[in-house]
């Protein structure tokens, strides 16, 4: 999960790192009355701060410096709105101003190809760092951190020195970085990064901007991070298949597909995929996979029903494609699911859309059995994966 410009300054803030004033306003009036109270700290200088998960804000903007609260409304009005490659600014922070030295850049990400963490550390911070690395690779400096030992002082100082900073500002230096590494190992974060980690005139160092990427598969360990999840912009379909405890994936497809598993559910994406190239549907589009759904190795009848009725509640959804390959998950388990799911929308007054199932291996035969002699409507049973896929791209492509 990513965070917010203003969660990760609140989150640095909770683990001692140097930050600025700062509050989150949604209407010019609140950005206002927040710069009343921020800027009173800084001259009255405070800085408006498009809130979006995506970059290039200030190119595209949505970053701009007000001398007053007047101008701060007058600002916030302008940014509230704004599309910002495809995100539209529904917040704005309102940042207290700095009289900044020197700009810096540091990160600490997950290394998933060595097993450990890297932290990249440079002096020319507040440009793009894709840039930097290509252009100027010698001025960004790559340490390995053990996730064992974390990034300590003495990895700190590492750091630091191959950035090439200078000496009199490693014990400001090294505590920041020490305490951005607490912020990632506490969290259970997959990266932090800061850009730019300034300098001020009176030699503070300070986080000026903030990025936090959230392991979800750590959520277990941190019930306070559901409060930093804005449902305002997810999907209604993944909202609900989150209260369902599912593993689902909203896409821009109109078929629907389950499966019992990752990999077979990414190889029934590409066999789906490639089956709708055939097929031409009324609006001279191609039959497309409309989500990821994986119910998992252990799911039940259940699990099934609920990911059925997740997929039967997308309006863009045309035809479903069941591809379950009997292993801890029994195939006349998931058959009765089938049923269940059946029911469930019979009671709410719902009706079934196409679906094409093809049960394999655990119970295979019983499965089958149970949906052929079920009778439920709209249903049909191909053997094959590649057969069902091509007959669910056919139905998609030829429903109203």
């Amino acid at each position: 999960m990513d965070l917010y410009e203003y969660q990760a300054r609140d989150m640095f803030e909770a683990h001692g790192v140097p930050v600025l004033g700062g509050e989150v306003a949604e209407t010019p009036e609140q950005a206002r009355a927040a710069a009343e109270r921020i800027g009173a700290k800084s001259g009255g200088v405070v800085v408006v701060k498009a809130q979006v998960k995506t970059g290039g804000r200030g190119k595209a903007g949505g970053v701009k410096v007000a001398k007053s609260p007047e101008e701060a409304q007058s600002l916030a009005a302008q940014i509230l709105g704004m599309d910002i490659k495809g995100h539209t600014v529904k917040k704005v922070m309102i940042a207290q101003g700095a009289k900044i030295a020197e700009e810096y850049y540091f990160s600490m990400l997950l290394d998933r190809a060595n097993r450990s963490y890297l932290a990249m550390c440079s002096k020319e911070g507040g440009m793009d760092i894709e840039t930097l690395a290509v252009e100027h690779p010698e001025k960004l400096a790559r340490i390995e951190v053990d996730p064992i030992d974390g990034l300590n002082a003495a990895k700190a100082r590492e750091i630091i020195t191959a950035a090439g900073f200078d000496e009199g500002d490693w014990p400001a230096l090294e505590h920041v970085l020490v305490r951005l590494g607490a912020v990632y190992a506490a969290e259970d974060a997959t990266l932090v990064e800061v850009n730019p980690l300034v300098k001020t005139e009176d030699g503070q160092i300070v986080a000026l901007d903030g990025k936090v990427t959230l392991d979800n598969n750590a959520s277990f360990r941190h019930p306070d991070h559901e409060a930093l999840v804005d449902h305002s912009v997810t999907d209604p379909l993944e909202v609900l298949a989150i209260e369902k405890d599912l593993n689902y994936v909203k896409l821009d497809g109109n078929i629907g597909i389950i499966g019992n598993g990752a990999g077979l559910v990414m190889s029934t994406l590409d066999v789906v995929a490639y089956a709708g190239e055939e097929f031409t549907g009324r609006d001279g589009s191609h039959p497309r996979p409309a989500n990821f759904l994986d119910i998992g190795g252990g799911a039940d009848a259940n699990v099934m029903a609920n990911g059925l009725d997740v997929i039967f509640e997308d309006a863009q959804v045309k035809a479903v494609f069941v591809n379950v390959f009997g292993g801890i998950t029994a195939c006349d388990q998931v058959a009765d699911g089938i049923i269940k799911a059946y029911e469930i929308l019979a009671s709410h007054g719902k009706h079934p859309k196409p679906l094409v199932v093809r049960l394999d291996g655990n119970n295979a035969e019983k499965g089958r059995e149970i949906l052929d002699g079920a009778g439920l409507p709209q249903l049909e049973r191909v053997d094959t994966m590649d057969g069902a896929a091509r007959r669910v791209a056919e139905l998609a492509a030829h429903a109203v």
